[in-house]
Parts: C-alpha cells; sequence; structure tokens
C-alpha cells in the first residue's frame, strides 16, 4: 500500500503585500489575478492587446461558488517591463513558447517563477530559460473558465496548488497565495507533485474530449476503459517516482459533479489547439522510457491526433 507524502500547509500568517505578475490571464491566472489583487497584492497581468484593454478598463470580474462573485482592478500590458518578486505562468502550454517572450529573464532574476501548466515537460524548458533556481514546479486543482476577456466562471468547489521543494524557501509564498483563497501545499518531491496530477488528468481529459462525454457520462459509458486507462498512467506515474493510486484516482473522479469536462474537452469544442503532446505526449513518453505498455492511452491519443488533424509528437520526440 503506498502511503501519502508529507505535506506542509502553508502558515497562518499573511505575508506582506507584494508585486505578481501574471502571464495569460485566463481560466486559472485570472482567477489567481483576481485572488491576489483582491488580497492587496498588485497584479500585472501580460496579454495581448485585446485582453489586456478589456481589463485595463473594466478589471477582472470573477463569478464563483467558492469566493463569491467580485470584480478586481488589475495592471495590465503586453510585455512585463520591470523587475516582480513572483510571476505565474498559466498560458495554455500550445502557446507557451511564444507567450514567454514577453517575460524578459531579467525581470524575473530575483523573484519566483511559478508555471501551473498542464503535463511535466515545460519544467525542464523554463529551467534552461529562466533558470533552476527561479523555477517552482507547482499544479493547480480547479475547474475555472474564460468566458470573455477578464470575465471568469470558476466551478469547482476547491482551488488548491501544491508547490514541489523546500519548505524554509517556499512558506512564504505558499502563505501568500493560501491568504489569496488558493489552499497552498509545499511538498518536498517534485516528481510526486507533478505526475500525481498528470496520472489523474490524463484519464479525464482524453476519455472525455476522445468520447465528448462529462465525467459522469464517461463514468456510466465507459467505465472500464476508465479504470484501464487510469491503471496505465497510474503505472507510469509510479515508474517516475510518484506515489500514485489508481483507486484513489477514480474516487476523485466519482466525487465530481457529473457535468465537469475537462479543459482539453472545452477546447476541442471551441475548435481550439489541444494540449494533446503536453498531457498525453508526455505520458507516453514516460511510459516507452520506462518500459511500461500503454496500449489505451496510445490508442486515445492517436484517435485524438486524427481528429485534431496535426498530430502531437507522440512517442520519441521532445514536445516543441
Amino acid at each position: 500500500m503506498s502511503h501519502s507524502p508529507s505535506v506542509e500547509t502553508a502558515a497562518t500568517s499573511t505575508p506582506p503585500p507584494a508585486t505578481v505578475a501574471v502571464l495569460g490571464p485566463g481560466g486559472v491566472g485570472g482567477l489567481l489575478a483576481a485572488l491576489l489583487s483582491r488580497a492587496g497584492h498588485r497584479v500585472i497581468c501580460i496579454a495581448g492587446e485585446e485582453t489586456a484593454a478589456a481589463l485595463r478598463r473594466n478589471g477582472i470580474s470573477v463569478r464563483s461558488g467558492q469566493f463569491g462573485d467580485f470584480t478586481a482592478p488589475v495592471e495590465t500590458d503586453t510585455m512585463l517591463r520591470e523587475p516582480v518578486g513572483l510571476c505565474l505562468v498559466t498560458v495554455k502550454h500550445t502557446a507557451l513558447d511564444e507567450a514567454l517572450d514577453r517575460v524578459p529573464a531579467h525581470h524575473v532574476a530575483g523573484g519566483l517563477l511559478l508555471p501551473l501548466l498542464n503535463g511535466v515537460d515545460h519544467v525542464a524548458a523554463l529551467r534552461e530559460r529562466y533558470g533552476a533556481e527561479r523555477v517552482v514546479p507547482a499544479v493547480i486543482r480547479v475547474e475555472s473558465t474564460r468566458s470573455a476577456p477578464g470575465v471568469i466562471e470558476h466551478g469547482s468547489p476547491f482551488t488548491e496548488i501544491d508547490l514541489a521543494g523546500p519548505q524554509d524557501r517556499l512558506a512564504e509564498l505558499a502563505a501568500r497565495l493560501t491568504s489569496a483563497g488558493a489552499e497552498t501545499h509545499v511538498l518536498p518531491d517534485e516528481s510526486t507533485v507533478l505526475w500525481g496530477k498528470l496520472a489523474f488528468l490524463a484519464p479525464f481529459a482524453l476519455l472525455t474530449t476522445r468520447y465528448r462525454l462529462p465525467i459522469g457520462g464517461v463514468r456510466t459509458e465507459r467505465g472500464e476503459e476508465l479504470a484501464a486507462l487510469v491503471e496505465e498512467t497510474a503505472a507510469v506515474g509510479r515508474a517516475c517516482g510518484a506515489p500514485t493510486d489508481g483507486a484513489r484516482i477514480l474516487a476523485r473522479y466519482d466525487a465530481f459533479p457529473a457535468q465537469s469536462r475537462s479543459s482539453m474537452q472545452r477546447d476541442a469544442e471551441a475548435g481550439r489547439p489541444l494540449e494533446l503532446d503536453a498531457i498525453g505526449g508526455a505520458l507516453l513518453r514516460a511510459a516507452e522510457r520506462h518500459g511500461i505498455r500503454v496500449p489505451l492511452a496510445a490508442r486515445l491519443v492517436s484517435e485524438l491526433e486524427r481528429e485534431a488533424g496535426s498530430p502531437s509528437s507522440g512517442t520519441g520526440e521532445p514536445p516543441r
């Protein structure tokens, strides 16, 4: 039986106000930007011209069962033009390379870069670009969608972040995020943080998108495939050093509202590029490295590639 890793909860003391940049104020970034602004921090959202103009005029409006409905003012720009102590990277993986050109490395040289993206491969790319000491591997668990520039629909009854690294180095960051409303924990092991989420996310994303069903429909109509895919992803997660437990992952799906949809499914419905390489491709590459057979995952990725009309890198090649 696997045991849960030790988790440190953020300290209860509230850190002083900080200047925080948010690269990509979409569903996740917009929610966190609004929460941090409401908590008294100076927030600079970095986005394209249209989004920046909308945020400059109207701020960010959040509709949330957890946090209530509120509007928070933020500063906006198309580039980060000054040093900040913290930069959240919350763009889609498909837009990451282009978006990073908006954040010059010297403006985060004295602070921390916190990527909250799906997948695992982006961490190495960010370390190469900004320096290993600047990048904090992390994941977020939340269902939050941008319905229009500066308008955020937060649907989940939770907003949880896990940070990977030393407690003494990350305690203030965790406390800052927790005091703003995102319950944040510090775990010592990077693989546990990153693969703990990917092992959960991959079955949810691949099955809901492939069959155009919410999680309730997947549970009832594709239950055997869900259980089999969870076993595949959990095995890969364990091989990568994370204590992933298939039964616990399935129990978390059972607790989801039946109409919950994955962000990949929403992207497919809207005709946007899919994060298929970041999620499915990363899973297949790790399985190949560790000699683990994942036939169901491979089939689903292949079918989604064909549907999308532009295959991801699949196995073998690193993501571009």
